[in-house]
């Protein structure tokens, strides 16, 4: 069951997806590792505690990023450190072709995927619905639904036993926002994440049979910096105090729910929307 890589250095950003893909050399199935996880998004917050915490358990980690390659460059280097297989792999997620070539990166590199947690997602300044543009509107949709919609088609393409595959796990990550609404905020983001959930159902009833789980978190309020990057950067400090449980949540809370819903801890489990939110 080998794969021979590429040589060093040729898998730049000059290679299209389809050459890349024809790099990897593939017998059996396709895999030298049996753990292989892709987390997009995975620079920051609730994406780089996943990748670090599948990683301590097993995992091979392809840690995407769009922008920030220090920070993805980090976390690759804990988990190196640790004794763990790591690397980074750059795409927009809204960009198909880049969607495309970050996964024939992983398949030359590491093998094919057996879970993937589409993790990458953008919020935008707080608006109401009649204030919110149309450039605003494709980039929440681009991002938060056809992004995710592009890399589960890719991740069935490799784990489905239909396609030859051996099976797998995708994890979406939704938000508490897809049933709360966030009016007067972001009902746009909001919409978006209602989208996963029904990517979450329908695609979990499409491939049951082919051998691959397909769950959601549904996180809440969460200590991560995607809240400044939407201008409320004390958002859930100004906020806890509608939690039950009086507190935000942390991303490390919220991996250890993704990272149990890849693994073979959660084997009957699927089309689930797993809340994270303190009973909020």
């Amino acid at each position: 069951m080998a794969l021979t890589r590429c040589a060093p250095g040729t898998l730049g950003p000059a290679l299209g997806a389809e050459n890349l893909f024809q790099c990897a050399i593939l017998a059996g199935d396709h895999d030298f590792m049996d753990k292989i996880a892709l987390i997009t998004g995975a620079s920051r917050g609730i994406g780089a505690a996943t990748a670090l915490l599948a990683a301590r358990q097993g995992w091979a980690v392809a840690v995407n990023y769009q922008g920030n390659q220090a920070a993805a460059d980090a976390v690759v280097q804990q988990i190196r450190a640790a004794g763990g297989t790591a690397l980074t792999v750059q795409a927009n997620v809204a960009d198909e072709a880049q969607v495309l070539a970050m996964f024939a990166t992983v398949d030359a590199q590491l093998g094919r995927v057996t879970a993937l947690v589409n993790n990458a997602g953008v919020v935008d300044v707080p608006a109401r619905v009649d204030e919110m543009s149309t450039e605003r509107l494709r980039r929440m949709f681009d991002i938060n639904v056809i992004g995710s919609f592009v890399c589960a088609r890719e991740a069935v393409r490799r784990m489905s036993t239909q396609h030859g595959g051996s099976g797998g796990s995708i994890v979406n990550v939704s938000s508490a926002a897809s049933r709360l609404g966030s009016a007067h905020q972001y009902v746009d983001y909001a919409a978006a994440k209602g989208a996963i959930d029904v990517l979450t159902l329908g695609l979990a009833r499409e491939v049951a049979a082919e051998g691959i789980r397909v769950n959601a978190v549904r996180p809440g309020l969460i200590e991560t910096d995607i809240h400044a990057s939407g201008g409320l950067p004390d958002r859930v400090r100004d906020l806890a105090h509608q939690v039950p449980m009086q507190r935000g949540g942390t991303a490390e809370e919220v991996a250890e729910a993704i990272v149990w819903l890849m693994s073979d801890a959660s084997p009957y489990t699927t089309m689930s929307l797993l809340e994270v939110s303190g009973g909020r």
